[in-house]
């Protein structure tokens, strides 16, 4: 992903945030809380002048998200990638931003 350019950073980001939406239709139990750290974020694809490092972590962070949302709904062994995907966001994060959403 390093040799990505920044739209194609908020391509996938706009995608995810789909893929997002469709499947907390779909699901039954979704309380929201596996966005939260994504929605403290506060990045979304239209915000075409955050960094491509910015856009970077919401994708890692919105796909986190995402698998948690389908391991707690019927789609076991999601657990795992949720995590690695948690680990990397943090990886990614500054120190400021680790400060502002709370693990």
């Amino acid at each position: 992903m390093e040799n990505m350019e920044k739209n194609e950073y908020i391509q996938i980001h706009t995608f995810l945030l789909h893929l997002k939406k469709y499947l907390e239709d779909m699901v039954e139990n979704n309380g929201g809380v596996e966005f939260n750290k994504y929605i403290t974020l506060n990045i979304t694809p239209n915000m075409l002048y955050k960094s491509k490092r910015e856009h970077k972590l919401a994708i890692f962070t919105l796909s986190e998200g995402i698998g948690l949302l389908l391991s707690n709904n019927k789609c076991p062994g999601l657990e795992k990638i949720s995590y690695r995907l948690g680990q990397i966001t943090k990886l990614i994060m500054t120190d400021k931003e680790k400060e502002r959403i709370m693990f």
